[in-house]
C-alpha cells in the first residue's frame, strides 16, 4: 500500500473523532456514535482506495453507512477496511476515559471477516511475544510474559472488561499475583496500548467482540506485538454465519496471522477521551486539539499526530465551497 495512505486514514479518524466529541458526558450515545460514522464515511470520500467494509457498523439492513460490504474511497488501490467509529461509545456518553476512533486497512482478503460474536482474546506488547498460548492456564500465561518481560508476575498489569464472565479469571490473576485493571468498555484501546513502553498495560486477556478483536490483532501486528483469539458462537445460526464468512473451523486458535494476514497493514486511531497512550480531544476558543497514532506493518513505524484543528478556518472554507 503507498505510504502517503498513513496521514490520509489518520484525517478519517481525526474526522470521527471531532464529530462526535460535541457529545462528551452528554448521555447521547447513539446520538454521537452517528456523528462519528457519518464524518468517517464523508472523509473516506476524499481517500484514494477501493475500499470494501469487511468489519463495520453492521449488516446493510442494519447500517446506513459503513455497513459491511459497502465500498468506500474515490478509486485506488483495493483493500479491505475494518472500523469502529466510536469504539466506546458508552464511555463518551458518561465522559469516561477510553473512547477512540479506530480503522484498520489491509490488501483485499487479509482481514479476517469476523462475525459479530463473541471471541476469546489474548493480547500481549512487543516484549512478550511468542510464549503466549490461548489453550494453557492463565497463571502459565502470566509466568512465560513475566519471564520473558523479565521482570516478576506482581509487575505485570492485566486489562479485561468488568464482567461476571471473567471473574474465574480475575481470580487466577490475582492469586499468581498480576495486577488487574478492569474497563467497563472497549478493548481495542489497551491492545494497542499493550504495545508501548509506559503504558502501564501488559496484558487483555477475555471474551469480547469478534469484530473488536481484529482491530486489536491490527495495532498488535503493526507494533510487533502478539495475541491469540477463538470465536465463541452461542448456536447453530452464529455457526452457520462464521462458515458463510469463509471460516470452516470455528474452535481454531486464531493467531495474529489468521487475523490479520499478508505483507502490510495499517492501524489508526484518533482519542475522542483520554487514554494511558492518547490524549483526549481538547477543546478551545475556536479550534480543537486531537491526538493521533498511525502504525504500518511493513515497516514497522509508529507516528503520533498532535493536531490542531482551527474551526472558524474550516467553516469558512465549507461555506465558500
Amino acid at each position: 500500500m503507498d505510504r502517503s495512505l498513513s496521514l490520509e486514514f489518520v484525517r478519517v479518524v481525526e474526522a470521527a473523532a471531532l464529530n462526535s466529541a460535541r457529545l462528551i458526558g452528554r448521555g447521547k450515545k447513539d446520538e454521537a456514535d452517528g456523528l462519528a460514522v457519518d464524518a468517517m464515511r464523508q472523509m473516506f470520500d476524499t481517500v484514494n482506495i477501493t475500499g470494501t467494509v469487511v468489519i463495520g457498523e453492521g449488516e446493510i439492513d442494519e447500517a446506513p453507512m459503513l455497513y459491511i460490504g459497502e465500498k468506500v474511497g474515490r478509486g485506488g488501490e483495493v483493500v479491505d477496511i475494518a472500523v469502529d467509529p466510536i469504539e466506546g461509545t458508552n464511555l463518551i456518553a458518561k465522559g469516561q476515559n477510553g473512547a477512540i476512533a479506530v480503522l484498520a486497512i489491509a490488501p483485499k482478503g487479509c482481514l479476517l471477516h469476523a462475525p459479530d460474536m463473541y471471541m476469546q482474546k489474548l493480547c500481549v506488547g512487543p516484549r512478550a511475544k511468542g510464549v503466549i498460548d490461548l489453550d494453557a492456564s492463565v497463571t502459565e500465561n502470566l509466568t512465560r510474559v513475566a519471564e520473558k518481560m523479565e521482570r516478576s508476575i506482581d509487575d505485570i498489569t492485566v486489562v479485561m472488561l468488568d464482567r461476571e464472565r471473567h471473574y474465574e479469571i480475575m481470580k487466577e490473576c490475582r492469586q499468581a499475583g498480576a495486577r488487574i485493571r478492569l474497563i467497563t468498555d472497549g478493548d481495542v484501546n489497551p491492545a494497542m496500548e499493550c504495545c508501548f513502553e509506559g503504558s502501564g498495560v501488559h496484558m487483555v486477556i477475555g471474551t469480547g467482540g469478534a469484530p473488536e478483536g481484529v482491530l486489536a490483532a491490527a495495532a498488535l501486528k503493526c507494533a510487533g506485538g502478539d495475541m491469540q483469539a477463538r470465536l465463541l458462537p452461542e448456536n447453530e445460526e452464529q455457526i452457520a454465519r462464521c462458515q458463510a464468512m469463509g471460516i470452516t473451523d470455528v474452535n481454531k486458535v486464531l493467531t495474529l496471522d489468521d487475523l490479520v494476514g499478508g505483507d502490510d497493514a495499517i492501524f489508526a486511531a484518533t482519542a475522542i477521551t483520554p487514554g494511558n497512550i492518547l490524549n483526549g480531544i481538547r477543546t478551545f476558543n475556536g479550534g480543537m486539539r486531537t491526538h493521533s497514532v498511525v502504525m504500518r506493518y511493513k515497516t514497522g513505524t509508529t507516528r503520533f499526530v498532535d493536531t490542531i484543528h482551527n474551526l472558524d478556518k474550516k467553516l469558512k472554507n465549507l461555506k465558500a465551497k
